[in-house]
């Protein structure tokens, strides 16, 4: 599609990310750490309100795009109902980008890397990753996986393609690991680890559909509550695929 002013948000990972396109222009992007308050639910639609009004109001808005996910189930939840909600009233299409692509992206714009490894925090001692190109367009199904098998795999993909650039907060969460089997990824305070909201706006700009039926969670996990409710012999429905 031919979007040029774009509204992007995600709230899958610790971080909100919101931004705004106009054209070329970042007209406005925010990244709010997990350290900074309000938390997603209560920042998302004032920094939302912020980004479209830098491109000029809703009147002017072409485009929502959502990071849908993988990330944490309540993180999903609210970017999705939100980008929902805003385009129903807005009456602005919207559309749903995965979250590891755009921070594929993100990664292979700030590092200039042809190929990489995008990785999430997926808690209880996993991560969320995929490979990707540089660009964020997916070279594989993305998956949840222990670190100890993401090492495995990474030793395959070098001996067969070369190493991939690895970086995300997922990298930054298991980065002794990462070391200690002799793979290079940035420092954690590096900017390659954050995922930036233009990305989501280009990806979101360059989808082939748009529409409610776009904006699908990406889970690649049960949540944690089931668990526990299945635990605890309180059986309850999956979230919708």
């Amino acid at each position: 599609m031919s979007a040029v002013r774009v509204l992007s948000f995600d709230t899958a990972t610790d971080d909100t990310v919101v931004a705004s396109v106009d054209g070329g222009r970042t007209a406005f992007e925010k990244v709010v750490s997990p350290g900074e308050r309000p938390l997603h639910s209560q920042m998302l639609l004032q920094l939302a309100a912020e980004a479209v009004a830098a491109v000029g109001g809703w009147e002017e808005l072409d485009l929502i795009a959502v990071g849908t996910g993988p990330g944490t189930f309540t993180g999903i939840r609210i970017a999705v109902a939100t980008g929902a909600g805003l385009s129903a009233s807005s009456g602005v299409p919207a559309v749903g980008v995965p979250t590891l692509d755009a921070l594929a992206r993100s990664i292979g714009a700030r590092a200039g890397a042809e190929r990489v490894m995008p990785l999430l925090d997926a808690r209880r001692g996993e991560v969320f990753g995929g490979l990707h190109r540089g660009d964020g367009e997916p070279l594989e199904e993305p998956f949840a996986i222990s670190p100890a098998r993401l090492i495995e795999r990474l030793a395959a993909e070098s001996r067969t393609e070369g190493a991939p650039l690895v970086a995300g907060p997922g990298a930054v969460r298991f980065r002794d690991e990462l070391l200690r089997a002799g793979l290079v990824t940035e420092p954690d305070g590096s900017p390659v680890h954050r995922l930036d909201g233009r990305s989501i706006c280009e990806l979101g700009a360059a989808a082939e559909r748009t529409g409610p039926e776009t904006l699908k969670p990406l889970y690649l996990r049960i949540p944690d509550a089931q668990l526990w409710l299945e635990r605890d012999g309180k059986n309850i429905d999956p979230p919708p695929d």
